[in-house]
């Protein structure tokens, strides 16, 4: 038995754990994977220490929407080169969406994600199962199945669910298996041939546009839907103001509905695609909006109204991105920037109070999930993130473990990086010159990431 199974002490960090309501300087004591008391002057019983004074201690992040692209888009992305870019950027567990070629529509197919994750994945991976079969919204998938198989949720993301019929017995039957369904507000009409966010700067740039009403308008109706059947509905990447509007006065009237909002939808706005020259890697869907709707968002997640932060991480090969805006397919590579985007451009300047940052990105998720993570509370897996908020640096897209380099924020210089992610209590990820480990603690080969982590059975 080594002497961190044996146990060691996380010393010196200010913890901000807001499930536990821990917010200040405290140590971390850890035996056996499983975080055993936080507090301050903890016992250390002649127990190792590993020193991040100076630091952040959170619980590891949780993200529940990533597209891994395994099976079938392995240029892109896959499972073992996703959840190394998870680990990177603090994340101890992701949700992986069922877009893939083909999708994960079946119980086999969820099988095959925790097989692959269980083999090559340093972090925890919760796979979700498409509504309909092929995502074609034509019929609806084996969901009981693949709820039996390990599917965490069901979602068509990537598309709508055009039929109102179709999500509405979707959510019947994701209420009886006790799981939400993900929904992907847009309308395919309004939305039909948009590039970028209808407005002055669309038609500026000559580019067509996306009305907030393409969103606003499925997020009515899939509320609508949520409060007749009384199953659970989360609204994945909210993106305009008046989505906010329509979920702020739903929840006002007990309808069971989370969302999430991405950051770059909390950072960027359409200006962006103006200013960067129609750089392809601006183009998400739903797209950048205006500076009044980022704002919203920010606002809502610090009211509450809006549950958790997730990236929507969604890689891509260059040759899907270094063409003509019109041709680029749409998504940013965003687990590695993450934590350092909300910590710079979101807590530091006042719009989001740090222990909200962080409930956003632990917490928040993992209960929209029913996950056990997202907190550092006694008896919970040893899962934490250490993060440096004084050291400075740019954002390197060759530099990330993700095959996805297509990020719009490339060289902004951003404050808040992990530098040490731990899975039940195991080194998952290091980053090397910023935080020494004692030699106990060495991850395997000095390669930054280590061990391997079994995903959920």
């Amino acid at each position: 038995m080594s002497r961190s199974d044996r146990g060691f002490v996380v010393a010196g960090g200010t913890v901000v754990d807001p499930a536990s309501g821990v917010l200040g300087p405290a140590d971390v004591l850890i035996s056996e994977g499983r975080v055993r008391a936080v507090g301050g002057g903890l016992s250390r019983d002649g127990l190792p220490v590993l020193d991040v004074s100076g630091r952040l201690v959170l619980p590891g992040l949780v993200d529940i929407h990533v597209h891994l692209r395994e099976p079938g888009e392995e240029w892109k992305e896959d499972i073992a080169s996703g959840t190394r870019a998870a680990a990177a950027g603090g994340f101890v567990a992701v949700a992986a969406m069922a877009n893939t070629r083909p999708p994960i529509d079946s119980a086999a197919a969820v099988s095959f994600v925790l097989d692959r994750a269980r083999s090559a994945g340093p972090v925890r991976v919760y796979p979700v199962g498409a509504v309909t079969k092929g995502q074609k919204g034509e019929e609806l998938a084996e969901m009981g199945d693949m709820r039996q198989a390990g599917a965490v949720a069901f979602s068509d993301d990537g598309q709508p669910i055009r039929s109102a019929e179709m999500m509405r017995c979707a959510l019947q039957y994701a209420g009886m298996l006790g799981v939400p369904v993900i929904s992907h507000c847009q309308d395919p009409d309004l939305s039909a041939g948009g590039l970028m966010n209808l407005g002055l700067t669309s038609t500026r740039l000559g580019l067509r546009g996306i009305p907030t009403q393409a969103e606003e308008v499925m997020v009515y109706r899939d509320l609508a839907l949520c409060a007749l059947t009384g199953s659970r509905v989360h609204i994945a990447h909210v993106s305009a103001a008046d989505s906010v509007e329509v979920l702020r006065r739903a929840r006002a009237r007990g309808v069971n509905a989370t969302a999430e909002a991405t950051p770059h939808h909390l950072i960027l706005t359409d200006r962006a695609v103006e200013e960067s020259r129609f750089d392809a890697a601006t183009r998400v869907d739903p797209p950048l909006r205006s500076e009044a709707d980022r704002r919203a968002l920010a606002a809502a997640l610090q009211e509450g109204v809006i549950d958790c932060i997730a990236t929507d991480h969604a890689p891509h090969h260059r040759d899907d991105k270094e063409v003509e805006f019109a041709y680029a397919a749409s998504g940013i590579s965003g687990l590695e920037t993450a934590l350092p985007l909300i910590y710079t451009h979101l807590v530091v300047p006042g719009a989001l109070e740090l222990g909200r940052a962080v409930a956003c990105l632990t917490e928040g998720p993992a209960r929209v999930l029913g996950l056990p993570h997202g907190t550092l509370a006694p008896g919970a897996s040893a899962d934490l993130v250490v993060v440096d908020v004084e050291r400075e640096m740019a954002v390197d897209p060759m530099e990330f473990y993700s095959r996805g380099k297509n990020t719009p924020f490339a060289g902004w210089r951003l404050r808040g990086w992990p530098v040490l992610t731990l899975i039940g209590g195991a080194v998952a990820y290091h980053r090397p010159g910023w935080l020494k480990l004692p030699e106990w603690l060495e991850p395997a080969g000095g390669l930054g990431l280590a061990g391997r982590v079994a995903a959920p059975a």
